[in-house]
């Protein structure tokens, strides 16, 4: 599924909130229904952005774009927890927040460890899947 509308520049905290609600309602009840056809260990949910947000808000009452985003892997088959360090926020409120994980391991891990495939086709060299998925 594609669900758009997350590119915030203004107006950015009633906006957010309802997009993350509608967001998660969707995947909850889609896993929901999932479980109940008892294919709960058949299915992989990943959320994916092509860019994050800045730190501080704008003139705008929005958020910029930045460097890094959170990615969600949701469903049975995944470990669960938080994977890689928490966010520094208080270095620098105008910077672009680091990122701490390659995203390009997330997805050599979805193919490496879910569908079995090798990732270097796909991503390249040097991105090792994290073990993140049970």
């Amino acid at each position: 599924m594609s669900h758009g509308g997350f590119d915030t520049h203004s107006a950015q905290l009633n906006q957010h909130a309802t997009l993350l609600t509608t967001l998660g309602e969707a995947v909850g009840a889609f896993l929901q229904d999932i479980d109940r056809q008892g294919r709960a260990q058949d299915v992989l949910v990943m959320t994916f952005s092509e860019f994050g947000r800045r730190i501080s808000e704008n003139a705008s009452r929005g958020t910029d774009h930045g460097a890094a985003a959170p990615l969600f892997l949701l469903g049975r088959p995944v470990a669960g927890g938080l994977t890689g360090p928490a966010p520094t926020l208080a270095d620098d409120p105008t910077a672009d927040v680091p990122f701490a994980i390659d995203f390009r391991r997330v997805y050599a891990s979805v193919i490496r460890e879910w569908l079995g495939a090798d990732p270097v086709p796909v991503v390249g060299e040097g991105f090792a899947p994290l073990g993140i998925l049970k």
